[in-house]
Formats: structure tokens, sequence, C-alpha cells
């Protein structure tokens, strides 16, 4: 999965975010560059967390940005990475609610969406992989994490 992020250039690395909506905008911003998702994407995801709170925060540390399956602002089924330096907050007060990894899921068939879902939780779970990738710095340290633990 790792590999697949930098062969499609489907990565940021960047210092922070002023706002978890900000944070939102610049995960979307690998897949707004190759026609993955359009510009609208991201406004999508961010009135979903409005009204739903903060549901893309899968584990301390880690986000998921993602709308509906379907959405008219996807164009492929794909996910991109994006790791920032200092955590952003979807909840002020609630530290289980920052997030430094995002992992944001564009999905136009809900069979690759779900399989794309099982992957990334494997990959998750991977004993040393989260940990690893809060250390990452390039996409030559995400080929290194996926050659480590997940070849």
């Amino acid at each position: 999965m790792l590999r697949e992020f930098v062969e499609k250039k489907h990565y940021k690395f960047a210092t922070g975010a002023e706002t978890w909506q900000e944070a939102v905008r610049m995960s979307c911003e690998s897949l707004e560059a190759d026609g993955t998702v359009n510009a609208q994407y991201a406004e999508e995801i961010i009135r979903c967390v409005e009204k739903y709170g903060p549901y893309i925060i899968i584990m301390p540390d880690v986000a998921m940005p993602h709308s509906q399956e379907g959405s008219a602002n996807v164009n492929k089924t794909a996910i991109g990475f994006m790791k920032l330096e200092k955590p952003v907050s979807f909840d002020p007060g609630d530290p289980e609610k920052d997030a430094t990894l995002f992992f944001t899921l564009a999905a136009s068939d809900s069979d690759q969406h779900m399989a794309n879902m099982v992957k990334l939780s494997e990959m998750l779970m991977t004993d040393g992989v989260a940990d690893a990738l809060k250390a990452a710095h390039t996409p030559e340290d995400l080929l290194a994490i996926q050659e480590k633990y997940l070849d």
C-alpha cells in the first residue's frame, strides 16, 4: 500500500495546518493532482465532519478523511497519505481527536472501497507501522517502511 502511495504520488509531507479544515484540504491535494478527486471533495468531507463530528479520527493520531461512497466529486478509487509534523486538533481539549497521519479515502466503487479500508486497517494494526509512519519524512521512508513491515 505504501509503495502504491509513492508510485501514484498520493502522498504529502507538511509541517502542520492551522485548522483541521486546512488539514483536510491539504490531505486531498495529492488526489486532486491526478484527477482522482475534484477540488470540491475536500469541502464535502469538511461539511460531513461539521455535521457528524470527528468521525474521521479512527485512532489517536490517525485520521481517515472520507465522504460517502459514490460521491460525484470522486473520479477513481484511491487512498492518499499525508503526514504532519505538528498534530491538528479536531476537538480542542480532547487530545484523542488530534491527528498527524491522514489516509484520505476516495471511493467510486464500493467493493474497491471496502478492500482499501481492510488493507488500511491491516496495515495500521501491524506492530510498528504507525510509529514508523509518524517518524517518516520522505517517500523513501514510506518505501523503507513497506519493505521492513509489510512485504
